[in-house]
C-alpha cells in the first residue's frame, strides 16, 4: 500500500488496555448442522483481533449473520463462529447470547485484559438495519467500550446503527482489514501498475453501470464474461438462445461504447472492451449439467450461454499474462456447476501462476467465493481477495461508504 488512509487507524489511537468494540463481518456460510462452512471472512479478521489481544486490550466483536428480519432465529446464532475464531486465536471466545442488555454488560465486566467476546447477531433486532441512534447507544454504553473499531470491510456501504449511528458515542476508527481493503482496492483504480486489465463478470450489467465506467476511464482493457456478456451480445443483434438477457439496458450500453470511444476511438472500441467469440452452451444449471462449445453466432435456441468457450478464454489469458494489475469481479460463467466453471478456473490459474509480477485484487462475493475453493492455498494466491461484495464495487466506482465516513479523519 503506498499513501495514507484519510481516517485514523488503530494504530492511531491509545488503545492499550481499554475496552474496545470491533465491528468485523462475519456473515458466513453455515453447514446444515450448524458449522462453519467458509472461514475465510473470520482469518482476516484475525490480525486486527490479536494486535488489540497484544495490546491488553477487551475486546468485545459485534457482528450480523444472514437476514433474520430482525427477529430472533437460532439458524442464525453467530455461536459457531464464536467456537471457530476461538480457534483461530488460540484463545478461548466468550459468547454472549445477546448483543445489547444486563447479561453483555456483565460479562464485559467481568473479562479480563487480553480477552474476546463475541455477542450475538446484531440483525436479531430490528434497529440495527434502521440505524438506530438509541440501539447504536446501548452497544456502546452496555459494551462498556472506550473506542470503536470498524474491521467489517462487506458491511461499511451500509448506513446502519453498528457502521453509522454508533460512531456518534465513541470515538472511531479503523480497523486493520478495513484500512487494507481501502488502500488496495483504491490503489489499484488509482495509481495501478500499468497494463490495467478489468475483468468483469456476473449476472447483471444494471448491478455494474458506475463500476464500469469507472473502469472505462482507468482500465488497459476491459474483459466482459458472465451472464451480462449475453445482455452486450443481444444489444449487438446477436441471438443467445435461451440465456438470460437484460432487455431494458440497450441505452446503458450505448452510453458506455460511446465513452469508450471517445477514450480510445471508435475503431479500437472492440479491442479494449473484449465480447466473447465464443461460448459453453447448456441446457440446465444441474450440477451434473454438460456443456457444449459454440461460436456466439450459433448458439442453439435451447441452450444458455453458461460460460465462455475455449477461444475466448485463451485470448482472456493472453491479455492477463501481459497485465501488471488485474481487478476481478463476478465470475466469467455459471461457475458454481463442474461445467461452467472453466474460464473463472483458468482465470484463476493464470493469476495465481503470476503472483509475483501480476497484482490481482478480486471482489464481489461470488467471485471471492469460487478462488477461495478453487485456490488450494484458501485464497493465498491472489494479491488481494476482498471481504466485500457490495462495499467493493461502490468503492470501485468512486461512491463515498458511510461506514468509512463516519470514521475520524486522519487531519484531524
Amino acid at each position: 500500500m503506498s499513501g495514507k488512509f484519510y481516517k485514523l487507524t488503530m494504530n492511531d489511537v491509545p488503545l492499550a488496555g481499554k475496552t474496545v468494540l470491533v465491528r468485523a463481518d462475519y456473515n458466513v456460510p453455515l453447514t446444515a448442522d450448524g458449522k462453519v462452512a467458509d472461514d475465510y471472512r473470520i482469518r482476516m479478521s484475525v490480525p486486527t483481533i490479536k494486535k488489540l489481544i497484544a495490546d491488553e486490550c477487551r475486546v468485545v466483536i459485534i457482528s450480523h449473520l444472514g437476514r433474520p428480519e430482525g427477529q430472533v432465529n437460532p439458524k442464525y446464532s453467530l455461536t459457531p463462529v464464536a467456537a471457530r475464531l476461538g480457534e483461530l486465536l488460540g484463545q478461548p471466545v466468550e459468547f454472549v447470547d445477546d448483543c445489547v442488555g444486563q447479561k453483555v454488560f456483565m460479562s464485559v465486566k467481568n473479562a479480563a485484559k487480553g480477552s474476546v467476546t463475541l455477542l450475538e447477531n446484531l440483525r436479531f433486532h430490528p434497529e440495527e438495519e434502521a440505524n438506530d441512534a438509541d440501539f447504536a447507544r446501548q452497544l456502546a454504553k452496555q459494551s462498556r467500550a472506550e473506542y470503536f473499531v470498524q474491521d467489517g470491510f462487506g458491511v461499511v456501504h451500509r448506513a446502519h446503527a453498528s457502521t453509522s449511528a454508533i460512531t456518534q458515542f465513541l470515538p472511531s476508527v479503523s480497523g486493520l482489514l478495513l484500512e487494507r481493503e481501502y488502500m488496495t482496492i483504491t490503489g489499484a483504480m488509482e495509481t495501478p501498475e500499468r497494463p490495467l486489465v478489468a475483468v468483469l463478470g456476473g449476472a447483471k450489467v444494471s448491478d455494474k453501470i458506475s463500476v464500469i465506467e469507472a473502469l472505462v476511464d482507468v482500465a488497459d482493457t476491459i474483459i466482459i464474461g458472465g451472464a451480462m456478456a449475453n445482455t452486450f451480445l443481444a444489444h449487438r443483434g446477436i441471438s443467445v438462445g435461451a440465456s438470460k438477457v437484460e432487455a431494458d439496458q440497450g441505452p446503458v450500453i450505448d452510453a458506455i461504447y460511446q465513452k469508450v470511444a471517445a477514450k480510445v476511438g471508435a475503431e479500437r472500441a472492440d479491442s479494449f472492451l473484449i465480447l466473447p467469440v465464443d461460448i459453453g452452451a447448456g441446457g440446465s444449471t444441474e450440477q451434473n449439467a454438460t456443456r457444449q462449445d459454440v461460436p456466439v453466432a450459433a448458439i442453439p435456441e435451447r441452450l444458455m450461454a453458461l460460460d465462455l468457450g475455449p477461444e475466448t478464454t485463451k485470448l482472456i489469458e493472453s491479455i492477463v499474462k501481459r497485465a501488471h494489475t488485474v481487478i476481478w469481479n463476478g465470475t466469467l460463467g455459471y461457475a458454481e456447476v463442474p461445467a461452467f466453471a472453466a474460464s473463472s478456473a483458468a482465470l484463476a490459474q493464470v493469476l495465481a501462476d503470476k503472483k509475483g509480477e501480476i497484482t490481482s485484487v478480486i471482489g464481489g462475493g461470488d467471485t471471492a467465493d469460487f478462488v477461495i475453493h478453487w485456490d488450494p492455498n484458501h485464497g493465498t494466491s491472489f494479491s488481494h481477495v476482498s471481504t466485500g461484495g457490495g462495499a467493493s464495487l461502490e468503492l470501485m466506482a468512486g461512491e463515498k461508504l458511510p461506514g468509512i465516513e463516519a470514521l475520524l479523519d486522519a487531519n484531524k
